[in-house]
C-alpha cells in the first residue's frame, strides 16, 4: 500500500482538492520523517514544525471552503515546499549557511517565499546550503553534510544539497532550489533528481539582495517533470524592480502543460568534452551520454556531436564574479573570523578585483550568451544541447572540501563542474534529468540546455524521457 511520501506532489494536491488527502496529515506524515531521517541525510538547517502545522490547519479549511463553494484552488495547495536557507522567510532564521548568520532572523518574505506563502505550500523549514552556497557540495559549520540518499557516504552536491537530500530522501515531495553556477543541476545529478534552472528573469530573485550579475536564479527540483514545471508555474512571474525579465508564456499556458506534450522533432547537439582545457570525463558520464544520444535518436530526434573549443576565458571570468559575489555578502564584521576557509579565500579575491574587471567579466557573459544565440541556437540550429552535468559520479563527503588550500579546493570544484556554468553565464535555462545509474548504485544526470526563454521546450522533451525510461519508481534505500 503507498504510503504518502510515495505520491507525487501533484497527486498530492489533487487528493487535498478531492478531500481524500488531509493537508495535516500530510506534513505530519512529512515531519515526521524529517525527525526519523535528517540527523542522517542533513537535508535542513532549520525545521519550522510550528509554522508548517498552522499553515496546514489553514490550508485544510481553505481547501474545504473551497469544495463547499466550487473554487479553484492553486496547483500546489497544501503540499509541503521547504525553501532554500539562501532565501528569507518571514520570522525564520536565515543563516545562508554561515557560522557568521546562525542567529539572524528574516524580517520580511523574499518574492519566491511570498509566491510559495500566496501559493499555499506549507514551510517544513529551511534546507541546507553550504556558506552562501559558494561551493558544489553542501558542508557549513551549522550542522551535518547533505548526503545523497543513494548512499550517504557520498555527498548531495551544492549549493541546493539540503533540498535535493530532502526530495530524493522522501522528507518534502518538491523543494525550492536556487542556482548560480549549477547549484540546483548538480545535487539533482547527485541524488537522482529532476531539475530546472530557469531563464535569467524567469523568477524574481528581490526585493532583498538582488543578483544583479544575473548568474542566479530560483527553481524547482522534483522527483517527476510535472510536479517540477508546476512548482516553477507557482515561483516565475516579473516583480517590480527586477533588473532581468524572461520572455513569459502566451496568455493562459504554463509550464506544467508542456509536460504532457510532445516536443516535436528537435536538433540536438551532444557535447562530451569539458569546454574547460585539461579536464577529464568520467567514463561513467561518457558512458550515460552515449547512451542518452541513442535514446534521443530512437525517439526521432536529430542528433550530431558537438565539440566547442576548449577556452579558460569564461572560467576567467566566472572566477572573478564569483568571488565579487562573495566578497558582497553580507557578513557583519564580527563574523569574518567564524567564516569558513573557501569563503575568506573567494572574499579576498572579490576584494581585489577592480571595477574595470568586474565589468569585464560581465561584458564576456554577454558576448558568449550573444554567440551561442546567435551561432549554436539560432532558428535552424540546434534546439538543445545534451552534455553530462558533471564531469564525474558522485563524491563521497569532504572530497573537494580542502581548508588547507582553499585555492585548489576552488580548482577542484570547477574541474567536477565544467558543464554547468556556462548557463548561469549566458542565461539560458537548463536542466538535469537522472537518465542513469552506473555500477555503484550512484545517479548520473543528465544536462539538456535550451534557448533563452524556451524552458517548455525542455520540460517537454524531458517528459518524453521520463515517458521512455521512467526513472520515479528507482527509490533509494533510505526511502
Amino acid at each position: 500500500m503507498a504510503e504518502l511520501h510515495d505520491l507525487t506532489a501533484l497527486e498530492q494536491a489533487a487528493g487535498i482538492r478531492s478531500g481524500a488527502i488531509s493537508p495535516v496529515e500530510l506534513t505530519e506524515h512529512y515531519l515526521a520523517r524529517i525527525d526519523r531521517l535528517d540527523d542522517t541525510l542533513g537535508a535542513f538547517l532549520t525545521r519550522t514544525p510550528e509554522i508548517a502545522r498552522k499553515q496546514a490547519a489553514d490550508a485544510e479549511s481553505e481547501a474545504a471552503a473551497a469544495r463547499r463553494e466550487g473554487r479553484e484552488l492553486p496547483p500546489l495547495h497544501g503540499v509541503p515546499v521547504p525553501v532554500k536557507d539562501l532565501n528569507q522567510v518571514a520570522g525564520v532564521r536565515c543563516t545562508m549557511g554561515s557560522r557568521a548568520l546562525a542567529e539572524n532572523v528574516a524580517a520580511v518574505d523574499d518574492h519566491v517565499a511570498a509566491k510559495l506563502r500566496e501559493a499555499g505550500t506549507i514551510l517544513l523549514g529551511k534546507t541546507n546550503t553550504p556558506e552562501f552556497g559558494l561551493p558544489c557540495y553542501t558542508e557549513n559549520g551549522l550542522g551535518p553534510a547533505a548526503r545523497t540518499p543513494w548512499n550517504p557516504e557520498y555527498g548531495a552536491g551544492g549549493s541546493s544539497g539540503g533540498a535535493a537530500a530532502a526530495v530524493a530522501g522522501g522528507l518534502a515531495p518538491v523543494a525550492h532550489a536556487s542556482d548560480g553556477g549549477g547549484s540546483i543541476r548538480i545535487p539533482a545529478s547527485l541524488c537522482g533528481l529532476y531539475g530546472i534552472k530557469p531563464s535569467r528573469g524567469r523568477i524574481s530573485s528581490g526585493p532583498l539582495l538582488y543578483d544583479v550579475t544575473g548568474l542566479s536564479t530560483s527553481g524547482p527540483l522534483a522527483r517527476t517533470v510535472a510536479d517540477a514545471a508546476t512548482l516553477l508555474d507557482v515561483m516565475a512571474g516579473p516583480m517590480p524592480g527586477d533588473p532581468y525579465g524572461a520572455p513569459p508564456l502566451p496568455p493562459g499556458e504554463t509550464f506544467a502543460a508542456h509536460a504532457v506534450r510532445d516536443p516535436g522533432r528537435l536538433r540536438i547537439a551532444v557535447l562530451t568534452d569539458a569546454p574547460i582545457p585539461g579536464i577529464d570525463v568520467h567514463p561513467d558520464c561518457r558512458a550515460a551520454t552515449a547512451e542518452t544520444a541513442a535514446l534521443l535518436t530512437g525517439l526521432g530526434h536529430d542528433v550530431e556531436e558537438l565539440t566547442l573549443p576548449a577556452d579558460n576565458s569564461i572560467l576567467y571570468a566566472f572566477t572573478r564574479v564569483w568571488s565579487v559575489m562573495a566578497a558582497n555578502r553580507p557578513v557583519p564584521p564580527e563574523g569574518e573570523e567564524l567564516l569558513m576557509p573557501l569563503t575568506r579565500y573567494l572574499r579576498k579575491r572579490g576584494g581585489e578585483v577592480s571595477g574595470k574587471e568586474f565589468a569585464g567579466a560581465l561584458y564576456a557573459f554577454r558576448v558568449l550568451g550573444q554567440t551561442i544565440a546567435g551561432g549554436l541556437m539560432p532558428p535552424g540550429g540546434y534546439d538543445v544541447i545534451l552534455s553530462p552535468t558533471l564531469a564525474g559520479p558522485p563524491l563521497p563527503v569532504g572530497a573537494l572540501r580542502n581548508d588547507a588550500d582553499p585555492q585548489a579546493e576552488f580548482a577542484a570544484i570547477g574541474t567536477y563542474t565544467p558543464f554547468t556554468a556556462l548557463y548561469n553565464a549566458t542565461g539560458q535555462p537548463a536542466v538535469s534529468v537522472p537518465l542513469h545509474w552506473n555500477a555503484a548504485g550512484l545517479p548520473i544526470g543528465m544536462m539538456f540546455g535550451g534557448r533563452y526563454g524556451e524552458e517548455a521546450t525542455l520540460i517537454a522533451l524531458s517528459a518524453q524521457l521520463e515517458q521512455a525510461r521512467p526513472w520515479a519508481a528507482r527509490r533509494p534505500p533510505v526511502w
